[in-house]
């Protein structure tokens, strides 16, 4: 039998509370369904600070390198604001993504009906939301070079004397795994993938085209490709979002779409991710989970926390790292099954009310309903 290798790194704040909800449906998993997860547990963030007085050990870094997945809890916090930039928590996650070469950033936006009027926009534009996003994780304008805060004592028009620089660069390597990520994944969803750029001013947007048409062609001619500018992309995910499947866009635009699509589902609280890289030996891609949300100090220690947004970043490692896609599908339909019955955390509590619930009780309603289904 098969042993799936994990390591959790629950981080900091909230992170350490909500893993332990994640436990509980890992425990469930291989009790009633006979699925062996060999789980480790280390340090990162601030938590890793405290022990080693880095964001994240050489030897937690070597264990990620070698398990199947890797599900991260959250980083950071205010005691941790004043230290240098180089050891604050944040670098620990940054080299995680670094050293795995993950490049691939998967942003589900799903509304679950029984929080559809929890969404900005009308519960008829949002109701069945289910949207995959695609961002370009590792090049970019954020990593361009050259890039910083010059001086441009030259120009006497520049009133100021300063210049800042970033550099939007792509190669076409970099355009066309992403690309085969989204391919991939658009296989075993809807099948239709819409790639974003801005081909009609920017020469990396032109190129971005092209590759990914390249791929299509090439390699994926049974899959459904449109392409969209970018800013029409922002205007039509608020106007009309049921029309998308899979968007592929780059590093800038992907950061951008993704919180605008986050924000259609209602809650932060309930927003997983995953981080992919290049194929390991099993075929299989090295892969990191974890919530969107951050690690909310404000309330950690308090039983507030929603635990969901982890549990189904597992879902995700369920079906992307495990090739366990009806075990994903069993654990998304209960905590669909708990939202309906109305079972609430407090980011979750609405004008309609609910039955309140603490983070370690959302978790057991999860398993209860793992359990019924």
């Amino acid at each position: 039998m098969t042993t799936h290798s994990l390591l959790i790194l629950p981080g900091d704040g909230i992170g350490p509370e909500v893993m332990t909800e994640v436990r509980k449906v890992i425990d469930w998993f291989q009790t009633n369904k006979g699925i062996q997860f060999d789980v480790s547990e280390d340090l990162v963030g601030g938590a890793a600070y405290d022990k080693h007085g880095v964001p994240l050990a050489d030897e937690t870094m070597a264990k990620a390198q070698e398990v199947d997945a890797v599900l991260l809890g959250a980083v950071g916090g205010p005691a941790y604001d004043n230290l240098d930039f180089s050891v604050k928590p944040e670098r620990g996650l940054l080299r995680l993504r670094k050293e795995m070469d993950l490049f691939a950033n998967l942003r589900p936006a799903q509304c679950f009906d029984a929080l559809a009027d929890f969404s900005s926009l009308k519960r008829e534009i949002v109701a069945g939301l289910d949207i995959l996003i695609v961002r370009e994780l590792t090049s970019g304008v954020y990593f361009g070079e050259p890039r910083g805060i010059h001086s441009d004592d030259n120009n006497p028009q520049n009133e100021g004397g300063r210049v800042g620089i970033n550099t939007q660069r792509y190669t076409s390597g970099e355009i066309r795994r992403v690309a085969r990520a989204a391919f991939e994944l658009a296989k075993k969803r809807g099948n239709r993938v819409c790639s974003m750029e801005k081909a009609n001013v920017m020469e990396s947007g032109i190129l971005w085209r092209e590759e990914v048409q390249w791929v299509h062609d090439n390699e994926y001619p049974e899959v459904e490709l449109s392409h969209m500018y970018a800013d029409n992309g922002a205007m039509q995910l608020v106007r009309r979002p049921n029309q998308f499947d899979v968007i592929v866009t780059d590093n800038l635009f992907g950061d951008i779409l993704s919180d605008a699509a986050a924000m259609l589902t209602g809650s932060l609280g309930m927003l997983p991710s995953a981080s992919l890289g290049a194929p390991m030996a099993n075929g299989r891609p090295k892969a990191m989970y974890e919530p969107v949300h951050g690690s909310a100090p404000d309330i950690a220690g308090q039983g507030k926390a929603n635990p969901i947004a982890c549990i189904l970043s597992f879902a995700m490692a369920l079906r992307y790292s495990y090739d366990l896609g009806a075990e994903a599908d069993l654990l998304e339909a209960a905590v669909e099954k708990v939202l309906a019955d109305g079972v609430r955390t407090g980011d979750l509590m609405g004008p309609e009310g609910g039955t309140p619930v603490t983070t370690s009780q959302m978790g057991d309603k999860i398993v209860e309903a793992l359990s019924a289904l």
